[in-house]
């Protein structure tokens, strides 16, 4: 018998090993995490038969025009619910290029104007011609996608910052095109070739094309708000059943692979410059299809229906829910479109329904904190926390300024006339300076904007307990923030601003967006 003593029990290694998949070895630990109702929720979500979730939703949305009446309120909706279906068509075009194969294209937009002029050149008074849909759309979809892999062609070997320098020029070059079109001459010898004007007028300039045709195919013209919802609504189902199924071809798996190590790709001989190329023409195909539902929606080509605004605007949408989703390129659209770019527009049924975005912004706020934090207990801690906070301030300020809440503070009735209650509540828990609803308030507006980027900033760096005692006052100073102006501006710039906001509280709590999935990492 050996006297060497039994060697004792090594402890199980607290984190991955190296060489063990990360995503992998805390499969148990996500497991956990979903337990409970949620878990039992999503465990009978993901045994339902994808393509029977799918259909379902289709149904829901074809019902929406279906349910609607012939009043001015229900064809807005059914209006809105158009422009987001066309964005959820560009969300799915550049979720091609950005969310398969990780290309950073900012000439994405030009693909979506070059499909709507070229409808509008098409299909109107313009040149005559007035082509039927569907001659023009074909024509246009294959133009747009040669387009897109042409001008990807001398970019093929850039990555990163510098196919995204070069990309923003196409889109920058074309609108400048279409701004200055009304200049074009063919060649300078437009006299010489007896044309009526030295200066041919082939984009229409800074008005654009106008008095563009219906969408008309053998004797049906769409005429209504409702036809052109269906002719969207059909146009995203087909493009997200066809990418669906790329995504799951071989063609779909290469993209991936490039998107995660292009080094690596080409390295196992997989055809990256081809991959770019084609994912470019695929992406700018989608864009130009949706351009000409807009041209024929709108009944014009506009240039500033193309700018880089617009595509600002497509981007947060595949981010918000998250690159490489395609069920998150159209929840993206929907919401952005929906609750961001309607639901802040003045005097509109939506608006009037949020109470001029109200409750968009504080229900977003309580979304993220409910998501991002746990366990219930802290939640609740903070959200009792920013309650009592806002009272305390509120009372402070009541009781320390020579007006009192008559003079200083503005409780007024009818300060929240369309408010409701949760006007009613706001009031009284924010400390707002007299008349800020009449004319605004710049300099505590000013004040509480720097103070507000201060406190983000510094919640960037903080952890644990200190991070939440410090959420408590930046919650307050964004309703501050918020209603001591920007809900008086609640177009324009401010629903940019917002967005952006929303972006970045994403991207800290999770940053693969609402439907996209972790990137997985070898430790």
């Amino acid at each position: 018998m050996s006297d060497v003593p039994p060697a004792e029990p090594q402890p199980e290694p607290s984190g991955p090993q190296i060489g063990v998949d990360e995503w992998v070895a805390r499969s148990a630990e996500r497991a956990e995490t979903h337990g409970g109702l949620v878990g039992r929720a999503r465990g009978v979500y993901e045994r339902v038969p994808k393509p029977a979730v799918f259909l379902f939703v289709v149904a829901l949305a074809a019902l929406i025009p279906v349910l609607a009446s012939q009043s001015d309120n229900d064809i807005y909706f059914v209006r809105v619910g158009t422009v987001a279906l066309v964005f959820a068509l560009l969300a799915l075009g550049l979720n091609v290029a950005v969310g398969f194969a990780g290309l950073l294209d900012l000439g994405y937009i030009a693909y979506y104007g070059v499909g709507a002029y070229g409808y509008a050149m098409l299909s109107s008074d313009k040149f005559g011609l007035h082509w039927q849909a569907w001659q023009s759309i074909v024509v246009v979809v294959v133009v747009s996608a040669l387009l897109g892999f042409a001008l990807a062609l001398p970019s093929r070997r850039l990555v990163g910052d510098y196919l995204a320098i070069v990309t923003l020029f196409f889109g920058q070059i074309f609108y400048v095109i279409v701004t200055q079109g009304y200049r074009v001459s063919f060649l300078g010898l437009n006299k010489d070739l007896g044309f009526d004007r030295a200066n041919w007028d082939l984009t229409g300039g800074p008005n654009g094309i106008a008095n563009v045709d219906r969408f008309t195919a053998f004797g049906f013209t769409a005429s209504s708000e409702r036809a052109y919802f269906y002719v969207t609504l059909t146009a995203v189902v087909v493009v997200f059943a066809g990418l669906s199924l790329v995504n799951r071809s071989r063609t779909g798996r290469a993209w991936r692979a490039l998107r995660d190590d292009h080094l690596a790709a080409q390295a196992m001989s997989v055809p990256i410059n081809w991959l770019k190329l084609m994912a470019v023409g695929v992406g700018a195909a989608v864009a130009a299809l949706a351009g000409t539902i807009n041209s024929a929606l709108l009944q014009g080509a506009f240039p500033d229906d193309y700018n880089t605004q617009v595509l600002i605007i497509i981007y947060a949408m595949v981010i918000l829910g998250g690159a490489g989703s395609l069920v998150g390129a159209v929840v993206g659209a929907v919401v952005v479109e929906v609750l961001m770019l309607e639901g802040l527009r003045p005097q509109t049924p939506i608006s009037d329904w949020t109470f001029n975005g109200r409750w968009v912004v504080y229900g977003g706020i309580l979304l993220v904190l409910v998501v991002a934090i746990r366990p219930w207990r802290r939640l609740a801690a903070i959200l009792g926390g920013v309650v009592a906070f806002g009272v305390v301030v509120h009372a402070i300020v009541a009781a320390t300024t020579t007006k009192g809440t008559d003079g200083l503070l503005n409780t007024a009735p009818e300060t929240f006339e369309e408010g409701g209650w949760l006007g009613w509540l706001i009031r009284h828990w924010l400390a707002l300076p007299a008349d800020t609803y009449a004319q605004g308030t710049k300099v505590p507006f000013n004040i509480a904007l720097a103070g507000l980027i201060a406190l983000v900033l510094c919640l960037t760096l903080l952890r644990g307990w200190k991070r939440d005692v410090l959420l408590v006052p930046t919650i307050w100073l964004a309703g501050f923030v918020w209603e001591t102006r920007l809900v008086l501006e609640a177009s324009g710039p401010t629903r940019l601003l917002l967005l952006g906001a929303l972006l970045i509280v994403l991207m800290t709590a999770r940053p693969q967006g609402l439907f996209g999935k972790p990137r997985v990492e070898i430790v």
